[in-house]
């Protein structure tokens, strides 16, 4: 390490020590060690020091380090040198680091990667004939639809997480040659969330742009023309049903248009599917558990008492299964909703995000919620889709 010596952009020593008794300030790099006694528990200590920390532009932490209980020395002490050891506090201040640092490849990358994967399915469900690279271009509309919904929903809560200035990576967009072409699209969270105003505005966010995006993709596709079926297909036999959301059927009898033909050889758009797909990522995130931006809303109004609707959510699916299985024999439902039972137990022990200040928010953000969970509700069908039998 450098020199001990008071850090020349850090907090000065008289702001930290009104909570933490500073016994000697070191630099290494651009990283500051305060070096001290806790006056106040971890969570205060956090409380009162983030603020000032984030204003200098450095995140801060609390550890320990061994401490020697004879003569101080920057090495690591060495038990029986200077005899026992015992743990000595430091405060770790590192410098915030930038939103975006240069070029982010690995996102571009992936995201060219997520297009090609999503072209490949789209060509799949416009049964396209891939006799050249260049047959994928066709599925172009299915592809936009994908991305345009997934991408619109990430972007949401990044112009919050901007706004409220966290730390926070671009979008990941995952590429998988599922159904969809994609897993969806994650944002890596680096720095905490600085009150409940803030988890709540990045947590509403995603979901209500990605819905807004989901309502315009699915009124392009109930008005572009159906796609033909070839008959090998349609006399084919098995096939994969998906079953309609109640935005979905809402949106087809406000628009006049059909989502399925009498005609075996016609099928509706593949856009419209793109809609679809919104809105069962719409529930799913609306799930009030752990770190889902349902859990992040209800960790907003509830406050700690979210943990309480969290244990709940893995009951409720999985009751939701033993209730397809006895009554409907849904197979294909029952154990999707088993495995996203077992998902919400693991968030739900997992725990939610923390704020550091825990201020209750206002009603206006209360209402907005308890809309955007309501309006979770109408993406959800009991039974998404069912394979059925050739």
């Amino acid at each position: 390490m450098d020199e001990r010596r008071t850090p020349a952009e850090g907090p000065p020593v008289e702001d930290v020590e009104s909570v933490f008794q500073v016994a000697d300030v070191r630099v290494d790099d651009e990283t500051v060690y305060y070096l001290g006694t806790p006056l106040a528990s971890a969570e205060v200590l956090e409380r009162e020091l983030w603020g000032l920390f984030r204003d200098a532009g450095y995140d801060v932490s609390l550890t320990t380090r061994a401490q020697s209980s004879g003569p101080f020395d920057e090495r690591p002490a060495v038990e029986g040198r200077f005899g026992p050891t015992r743990p000595q506090y430091v405060l770790v201040a590192e410098p915030r680091s930038p939103h975006i640092d240069g070029i982010p490849w690995t996102n571009l990358v992936f995201f060219v990667l997520t297009v090609l994967s999503t072209l490949y399915v789209g060509s799949i469900w416009y049964y396209v004939e891939l006799d050249s690279p260049l047959a994928l271009l066709e599925a172009w509309p299915f592809t936009a639809a994908i991305l345009g919904v997934l991408a619109v929903h990430e972007f949401g809560h990044y112009v919050m997480i901007r706004y409220h200035d966290v730390d926070a990576s671009l979008p990941y967009f995952i590429p998988f040659p599922s159904l969809i072409g994609t897993m969806g699209a994650v944002i890596r969270m680096r720095g905490r969330i600085p009150d409940r105003k803030a988890l709540f505005d990045i947590g509403v966010s995603g979901p209500l742009a990605g819905l807004v995006a989901t309502v315009v993709v699915t009124v392009i596709g109930l008005f572009l023309d159906p796609i033909t079926v070839p008959e090998r297909v349609a006399s084919g036999g098995g096939a994969i049903r998906f079953n309609d959301p109640l935005l979905l059927v809402i949106l087809a009898e406000l628009t006049g248009q059909p989502l399925s033909y009498p005609d075996p050889g016609l099928a509706a758009n593949p856009v419209i599917f793109g809609g679809w797909v919104g809105m069962f990522v719409t529930f799913l995130n609306l799930l009030p558990v752990g770190q889902f931006d349902g859990g992040h809303i209800v960790r907003a109004i509830l406050g700690p008492r979210q943990e309480t609707v969290a244990a709940a959510v893995p009951a409720a699916l999985f009751g939701l299964a033993g209730y397809l299985y006895l009554a409907q024999e849904a197979t294909n439902a029952v154990v999707l909703w088993v495995v996203w039972g077992v998902i919400a137990a693991g968030l739900a022990y997992a725990g939610p995000a923390t704020p550091i200040r825990d201020d209750p928010i206002g009603p206006r953000r209360r209402a907005l919620g308890v809309l955007t969970l309501a309006l979770g509700l109408l993406c959800f069908t009991p039974v998404p889709f069912e394979i059925l039998a050739g």
